[in-house]
């Protein structure tokens, strides 16, 4: 679809013009009117202006109509006194939601390609990329991921949305970083228990030990051996103990003895001395005997009565005096060793847990990079078997290339050549473009676009500031 008709009636700074369906160039210098036809055509298809005001001044009517060679008429009417007038018909009839049928015969760069140069690097990026032909949807990329990654922006080309994937910034990246800062320090974790833990250590064995029966046995062989100490002791001490009584019973008769010759001494030298008590003396004398009999009896008995003592405590002695000791060495050593081994149980299933943790961490960290290195192997895929309708577009890590150079690196003159490219690949109703602004171009890449445009059956409007005071419509 091309125009064959455009005609313009007080609109902005025209008074009347009409063109037909050829190129043209506008030329003049600012505000002889170049702007005002190229915006005029652009309020036409859209239905909308960046101007407030697109009536001329002093008028209270604007009138744009354009024709074209498929039977489409569009006639707009902005009007200052009364509500606006359009019409929008096709092979004379009426065409239903004419606004939404008019967005669909054009892209928004045929109507201002000079935007595209005025773009922010990321938008000039986005628009490349947005050629590039390829169909997909959510459930592709659950089919590739498993998921759908968060944290990106699925309104974006697809090489994008893969870029955005596999960024560092991205939530794949930023969760295995994540992932792998905790495997680091479970690892030191795992490492530093395992370095207090004995080799070898058998977790089942010491788990189960049971350290309260082993101390009742401890406790009851170290009852017996007690006994049988305390009975050696004993049988040591009898003998001495025996010799001691003897001598205290040698003692107690020599003391008795001293006592009865003192008293023998003292009576006969009575007897001596006193005559007259010789008889009662001697008598007294006779029963002294009797006497030593009675006391050397008495402490007979208290010697008996000890050694009787003592022969009951060595009976009870005796039972234990023959039995060798039991070693306990071994079992109190197994109960250190137990006792020792429980104290490592806590640690040694935190380090086993932590070990597990740390596979599942390896494992998610693993699947990430799996998924990162697809988003990253993609791109190549796509790029395969994908339409690249611009000629020397590449991407490389998600950047669109023009033969082999980044769109910052263009000029304005390139930008402006690779915005008619991607204009002409862009499939549209209307085979037509607006260039507002073409003076930005020299004389040989200005000619070489117009040929590129005539060349590709795409019908422009160029307009090109100039020193001419007046307008001058040029037909190419």
């Amino acid at each position: 679809m091309k125009t064959s008709k455009i005609k313009i009636t007080n609109i902005l700074g025209v008074k009347e013009i009409e063109l037909n369906g050829s190129n043209y160039e506008l030329t003049g210098k600012k505000g002889a009117g170049k702007t005002s036809i190229i915006e005029a055509i652009r309020y036409a298809f859209k239905n909308d202006s960046e101007k407030e005001w697109l009536v001329r001044t002093g008028e209270t009517e604007g009138e744009i109509l354009i024709e074209t060679d498929t039977g489409l008429s569009i006639d707009r009417k902005k009007r200052t006194t009364q509500a606006d007038y359009k019409s929008i018909k096709e092979n004379g009839k009426s065409v239903s939601s004419p606004e939404n049928f008019l967005q669909n015969i054009f892209t928004p760069l045929q109507l201002n390609p000079i935007e595209f140069t005025k773009m922010t690097r990321q938008e000039k990026n986005r628009t490349l990329l947005d050629l590039i032909v390829f169909e997909w949807d959510l459930n592709w990329i659950k089919e590739k991921f498993g998921e759908i990654p968060q944290g990106v922006n699925y309104s974006q080309n697809i090489l994008q949305v893969l870029n955005d994937i596999q960024a560092e910034s991205g939530e794949y990246y930023k969760t295995r970083q994540l992932i792998n800062s905790e495997l680091l320090h479970g690892t030191k974790t795992v490492k530093d228990i395992a370095d207090t833990i004995p080799a070898g250590y058998q977790i089942d064995k010491w788990e189960q030990y049971q350290t309260a029966p082993k101390y009742d046995e401890l406790s009851k062989i170290k009852v017996i051996n007690g006994q049988i100490e305390r009975a050696k002791l004993f049988k040591e001490s009898y003998d001495n103990k025996i010799r001691g009584y003897q001598a205290e019973l040698e003692i107690a008769i020599s003391a008795e003895e001293k006592q009865i010759n003192a008293e023998r001494i003292s009576l006969t030298n009575t007897i001596e001395r006193l005559k007259a008590e010789i008889i009662a003396a001697e008598d007294k004398l006779k029963t002294l005997d009797g006497k030593l009999t009675d006391k050397k009896a008495l402490v007979q008995a208290k010697y008996n009565e000890q050694v009787a003592i003592l022969e009951t405590d060595i009976q009870t002695a005796n039972k234990y005096i023959s039995k060798p000791l039991q070693d306990t060495t071994a079992l109190q050593d197994g109960i250190n060793t137990a006792e020792a081994m429980k104290l490592h149980l806590n640690e040694y299933k935190r380090m086993t847990a932590q070990q597990t943790r740390n596979e599942e961490l390896k494992a998610q960290s693993g699947e990430l990079t799996r998924k990162i290195e697809l988003a990253r192997e993609l791109p190549s895929e796509i790029l395969k078997v994908a339409t690249l309708p611009v000629e020397g577009l590449t991407v490389k890590d998600g950047m669109p290339l023009v033969k082999g150079r980044p769109i910052s690196n263009l000029s304005d003159g390139e930008a402006l050549d690779l915005c008619i490219d991607i204009t002409i690949s862009k499939s549209s109703t209307l085979q037509m473009i607006l260039i507002n602004g073409a003076e930005c171009l020299d004389t040989k890449s200005r000619e070489e676009l117009y040929a590129k445009c005539k060349a590709k059956g795409l019908q422009f409007i160029a307009a090109r500031t100039t020193d001419d005071d007046e307008l001058t419509v040029a037909e190419l």
